[in-house]
């Protein structure tokens, strides 16, 4: 018989997913069928303060509590009851950036996050040591900016991690990190399922003048695989999550992951061959490859699977801030107009309203970078918007501008990807917010990629999903060879999937967008370049 969703809370048999988006921290639970049963979130912000992208300690625990709070509240008004006791949870964050603590657990400067642009030098030295790409955002770099900058903090250091292993030590007390997280901090070797030795000796050849009390290996967190126990929940865990005292202690952890990793699992691409694409505040894409030797691989980024395999991840830094912005000031449009302001129904709405325009966005052009965009060696962002004096300028093919926009960069370097390395790849599965509206972003980005796009019924769910998945397969684990057999059999037997596939006047549409793209790019850079001299008092 099978067992109700209050049935499964009441018992402690539910899971928990958290994940820590750019713009939202959002919580899953899911039955023992791995289905969401409740979900609850908190919208957050990052800041730009000191010349860095940061958000504030105090905000990640806060969030949480608000994002745990108003799951709880959905299981109480859909189930009346509370929950007390979990089977397993997990915590899957924004990959990158740099929280260094030292030996007494202070943390040393503000989180310093992955949208960061500030660390060229050092990237670019790291990649040439290491023969092997070593881009701005990730924790290793920033950690080397610091150094070559001199940061006072820098000999004090005790521990460094990302977002996500910071909550999970901080629950568990577990300094600890899923093999996927941790290689978006430094390079891992996917045969040993550890940090790469020999960069690290590397490593510490070159800051060796310096003389620190610390080598490299022991400030980085222990890496964890997929499946592996990963420390429970403490009483001062629990607390910092419920401080109403509801959530009982004890519960197991799964490693902590990061967004990319937990939207491999959430698309059911961790097998070799498979590859999504995941958009928000960022886009990026990762395909998992049978081998980790590219031949070109400094102009991609190498991280794995929650199990160590090799995949070649393209990222650019922008995607949907600026479309955002946008809606948003058509909402307040429609607000002062009396009309239409719930802003579900306001991006459906322009969405569908950008399948109506030209196929090339009849000659209107955006270039969408809030902020910098290393794939452009690009350091600070402008958006700009441009038209033509005979430019067919109308609502439809502004809004397919932005979204075109917004996948732009990513095409650049995947046509890399696809021609230069002659990856191969049956299709990709689309998640996250950009594909929210059923069939319009899909579409583009099938045609944009000349690849089909498919997109699952669960895609919205998010890496706050993938990551209640990974806490699921390290329930049951020992029933299953591999992770890939246990999404596949447990989870996506019964997945309804819709793939749309490239169309012709699509794909000659945004091959023209992106040829005038490509050459008034130097505009886009000029501005930038002017808007810098203005704030130095050069103009």
């Amino acid at each position: 018989m099978k067992i109700s969703a209050k049935e499964i809370i009441e018992t402690g048999k539910a899971v928990l997913g958290v994940e820590f988006g750019s713009t939202r921290i959002k919580a899953v639970l899911i039955d023992q069928s791995n289905k969401p049963i409740a979900k609850g979130y908190f919208e957050w912000e990052n800041r730009l303060e000191d010349g860095f992208w940061t958000y504030h300690i105090n905000d990640v625990w806060a969030g949480l509590q608000s994002a745990y709070r108003s799951l709880c509240d959905d299981v109480k008004i859909k189930y009346g009851t509370e929950i007390k006791k979990l089977a397993a949870m997990g915590f899957s964050a924004m990959m990158h950036g740099y929280l260094a603590f030292d030996s007494e657990d202070n943390l040393l400067v503000p989180f310093r996050t992955w949208r960061n642009t500030t660390t060229e030098n050092a990237a670019k030295t790291l990649t040439s040591k290491f023969s092997f790409n070593i881009p701005q955002r990730w924790s290793i770099a920033h950690l080397y900016q610091a150094i070559l900058n001199g940061e006072k903090h820098v000999k004090d250091i005790s521990f460094i991690t990302t977002l996500a292993g910071y909550i999970h030590w901080q629950l568990t007390g577990q300094k600890a990190l899923g093999i996927g997280d941790a290689s978006g901090m430094f390079p891992v070797d996917s045969e040993h399922n550890s940090y790469n030795t020999n960069m690290i000796n590397i490593f510490d050849d070159l800051i060796c003048d310096y003389s620190y009390s610390w080598k490299l290996k022991d400030i980085l967190p222990q890496i964890k695989l997929a499946g592996e126990f990963s420390g429970k929940l403490t009483t001062d865990g629990a607390r910092m999550i419920d401080p109403t005292e509801n959530l009982e202690s004890g519960i197991p952890l799964c490693p902590p992951e990061g967004d990319a990793t937990t939207g491999l699992t959430a698309t059911n691409c961790v097998a070799p061959n498979t590859g999504c694409v995941s958009s928000g505040t960022s886009i990026f894409s990762m395909v998992v490859l049978e081998n980790s030797s590219l031949s070109n691989n400094h102009e991609f980024d190498m991280v794995t699977t929650p199990t160590g395999n090799p995949v070649a991840m393209v990222h650019c830094n922008n995607c949907t801030s600026d479309l955002n912005a946008w809606v948003r000031l058509f909402s307040e449009i429609s607000s002062i107009l009396g009309g239409e302001t719930d802003m579900n129904i306001v991006f459906e709405k322009l969405y569908q309203k950008a399948t109506d325009g030209n196929s090339d966005c009849g000659g209107l052009l955006s270039y969408n970078f809030l902020s910098g965009e290393p794939i452009f060696n690009i350091d600070n962002g402008m958006p700009m918007f441009v038209r033509m004096p005979d430019s067919n300028f109308n609502l439809a093919n502004f809004m397919r501008a932005q979204l075109y926009s917004s996948m732009a960069a990513l095409k650049i370097n995947m046509d890399k990807l696809f021609d230069k390395e002659n990856v191969k790849i049956k299709h990709l599965v689309g998640h996250g917010g950009l594909f929210k509206t059923k069939g319009v972003a899909q579409r583009f980005m099938a045609s944009a990629l000349n690849t089909p796009i498919s997109v699952i019924e669960t895609a919205d769910e998010g890496g706050a999903w993938g990551i209640s998945l990974l806490a699921s397969y390290m329930l049951n684990k020992e029933k299953y060879l591999s992770l890939e057999s246990f999404l596949s059999t447990e989870v996506f037997n019964m997945t309804q999937i819709s793939t749309i596939h490239p169309c012709k006047s699509d794909i000659d549409g945004f091959q023209k967008y992106l040829e005038v793209y490509k050459k008034c790019f130097g505009a886009e850079i000029s501005v930038i370049e002017s808007w810098q001299d203005m704030k130095r008092g050069d103009l």
